[in-house]
């Protein structure tokens, strides 16, 4: 798995896929997705981009990727290194549940899944109201030790920490990563909420057949 820096401008964009490629040798033409901030799995995605915020594969040398800039891009394995996914977690998917349609959708059991947690906002600078804490602490109320207030209707929020709750509830409970806050680095990461117009980072997992 690896993550890499994407721009916006259609060239840029062509030129720093082909450098990804072959910065990594990869096995073939990375499946991106059409990324609505929903709950959509697609399943062996082929070249025809489908409208999904997750896709898992057991084909051998299939690249899945995922784009985010302060979203959580997350990874998933099973432990023989036979399944692997990729889901884009937004505070939307997230609270409508992208990552146990992912789990569910794997053919591999949760117990035998690791997940591991990209670059996203991180929870000392991604201020929320109260329609995100309410997403979340109205399904499960264990959700609101991830939000600390900071001003009137206005909280912060640990994304990294309600992905591993949701991540934990479904059964998958090695969980890595969930370290790197794209706000707080403009030296290493896009962030959208920081920069408003900006790029995308590519979140890359593959399998070698």
């Amino acid at each position: 798995m690896t993550t890499l820096r994407d721009r916006n401008d259609p060239d840029d964009v062509a030129k720093f896929r082909a450098q990804l490629r072959e910065k990594f040798s990869l096995p073939s033409e990375p499946r991106w997705l059409r990324q609505v901030h929903g709950i959509a799995v697609a399943l062996e995605p082929g070249h025809d981009l489908p409208e999904a915020d997750a896709s898992v594969t057991a084909n051998g040398n299939s690249v899945l990727a995922i784009l985010t800039a302060d979203c959580l891009p997350v990874l998933f394995c099973r432990d023989d290194g036979n399944e692997i996914a990729a889901a884009h977690a937004g505070w939307r998917g997230l609270a409508a549940g992208v990552l146990e349609a992912t789990v569910a959708t794997m053919s591999s059991g949760p117990e035998h899944l690791l997940a591991w947690l990209g670059p996203g906002a991180g929870p000392a600078a991604y201020e929320v109201g109260e329609e995100v804490r309410a997403a979340f602490v109205d399904r499960d109320p264990r959700a609101e030790t991830a939000f600390v207030p900071t001003r009137p209707g206005h909280w912060h929020v640990d994304l990294y920490a309600l992905a591993r709750q949701r991540l934990h509830a479904a059964g998958v409970t090695r969980v890595f990563g969930g370290d790197e806050c794209s706000i707080s680095h403009p030296d290493r990461w896009y962030s959208y909420r920081r920069d408003g117009r900006t790029g995308r980072m590519a979140s890359l997992i593959w399998r070698n057949a």
